[in-house]
C-alpha cells in the first residue's frame, strides 16, 4: 500500500459514519423510567441554552451581559446600513402635527360649551392653544429633515428618539424625500410605539438609557433641538455637560425657538451666577428656521476648520 493511501481523507464537517452514543436516549427497556426522567431534565430552565434563557438573562448579575448586547446589537445594524454620521434631533413627544394640535383645540371647546364653569377643561384649553402655537414647529423639524436628506453629496442620516411629535417631524420629512432615518426608543413601564416614519431595519428598542445616549453621540455631526419637556432637556445637558468638559469632540448644538428655550433656562443667569463660564454659554445658539438651522451647522464646520461629512462636504 502507498504512503498516500495510508493518510485518511478529511472528516465530513456535519456527518458521522456512526453515531455516537448520546445520539439517542437511554431506552426504556433497559429502565422504563428513562424517557420520564430525560424529557423531565430537558423541560428545566436550567438546562436551556445560555444565550436562550431569557430568565438567566434577566437577573442582576447578568447585567453586564445585557449592556453589551443592548450596544452590540445596534452598533451591528448601524453599520451594516452604511451610517456612518447623523444629526441628531431632539424635541417634544406632545406637540403634533397642527392638524391635530388644532382638532384637539376644537374638541376641548367642544366641551366648555357644555360645562362652561369647568375650570380642568379651561385649563386644558390654555395648553391646547400654546401646543397649537408651538405645532409650527412640527413643520420646522419635517422641513429641516427634507433638507437634510436631500443635501447633495452628503451622507448624514437623521437619528431620533424614535417616538411620536417633533421627533416623529424630523424622521418624516427624512422619510419624505426616501433618505435612511433612525429612531431609537427605549423601554418603558408603558407600552409604546415608534412613529411610522422610520427606516425598516433602523428603529431600534433600547433597555437602557445609557447605551441609548451612547448611540445618539457616537455618530452625531450635531445636535438639533427643538421645544420640549424632561427627556428633551435631559438629552441637552447630556450633551452640553459632555462638549464642556471635552469628553466628547464638540459639535454645533442648535436650540429651535428663542422665545421658548429664553423661557426654558437662563444661561446667562448661570454665567452671572459663576456656575458656568462665558465660554459655556457660547456651546449653543438659537435659530428659527430649518434653512437657517442647516446653514449654521454646515457654518460651523468651516469656521471649526473641520469635514461635516467624510467625504468633505
Amino acid at each position: 500500500m502507498s504512503l498516500s493511501k495510508q493518510k485518511p481523507e478529511p472528516a465530513h464537517p456535519h456527518v458521522r459514519q456512526v453515531a455516537l452514543p448520546w445520539k439517542t436516549p437511554k431506552p426504556d427497556v433497559e429502565d422504563p423510567r428513562a424517557s420520564a426522567l430525560v424529557a423531565e431534565l430537558l423541560k428545566s430552565p436550567e438546562y436551556r441554552q445560555a444565550d436562550e434563557d431569557v430568565a438567566f438573562l434577566q437577573q442582576d448579575e447578568t447585567r453586564g451581559v445585557r449592556l453589551q448586547i443592548d450596544y452590540q446589537k445596534a452598533e451591528n445594524l448601524l453599520g451594516e446600513h452604511g451610517i456612518g454620521q447623523s444629526i441628531v434631533v431632539f424635541g417634544s413627544t406632545r406637540i403634533p402635527e397642527p392638524g391635530a394640535a388644532r382638532q384637539a383645540l376644537l374638541d376641548l371647546e367642544a366641551q366648555i360649551e357644555k360645562d362652561p364653569d369647568n375650570a380642568e377643561i379651561k385649563t386644558r384649553i390654555t395648553i391646547a392653544r400654546r401646543i397649537l402655537d408651538k405645532s409650527r414647529y412640527y413643520e420646522i423639524a419635517r422641513e429641516f429633515g427634507r433638507v437634510v436628506g436631500r443635501a447633495e453629496g452628503c451622507d448624514l442620516a437623521i437619528v431620533t428618539g424614535g417616538g411620536p411629535g417633533l421627533m416623529e417631524a424630523a424622521n418624516r420629512g427624512a422619510h419624505d424625500v426616501k433618505a435612511p432615518t433612525v429612531g431609537m426608543n427605549i423601554v418603558l413601564p408603558h407600552e409604546q410605539f415608534p412613529n411610522p416614519y422610520l427606516t425598516p431595519g433602523l428603529c431600534f428598542s433600547f433597555h437602557y438609557f445609557a447605551i441609548r445616549k451612547l448611540h445618539f453621540l457616537l455618530r452625531a455631526r450635531a445636535l438639533v433641538v427643538f421645544p420640549g419637556g424632561f427627556g428633551t432637556l435631559d438629552e441637552l445637558f447630556e450633551t452640553l455637560t459632555l462638549i464642556q468638559t471635552r469628553k466628547i469632540q464638540p459639535v454645533p448644538v442648535i436650540l429651535v425657538g428663542r422665545s421658548y428655550w429664553t423661557r426654558a433656562f437662563d444661561p446667562d443667569f448661570l454665567v452671572e451666577e459663576g456656575v458656568i463660564d462665558p465660554e459655556d454659554r457660547d456651546l449653543f445658539w438659537y435659530a428659527e428656521t430649518a434653512e437657517e438651522i442647516w446653514q449654521d451647522i454646515r457654518r460651523w464646520y468651516d469656521r471649526a476648520g473641520l469635514r461635516l461629512t467624510k467625504d468633505g462636504t
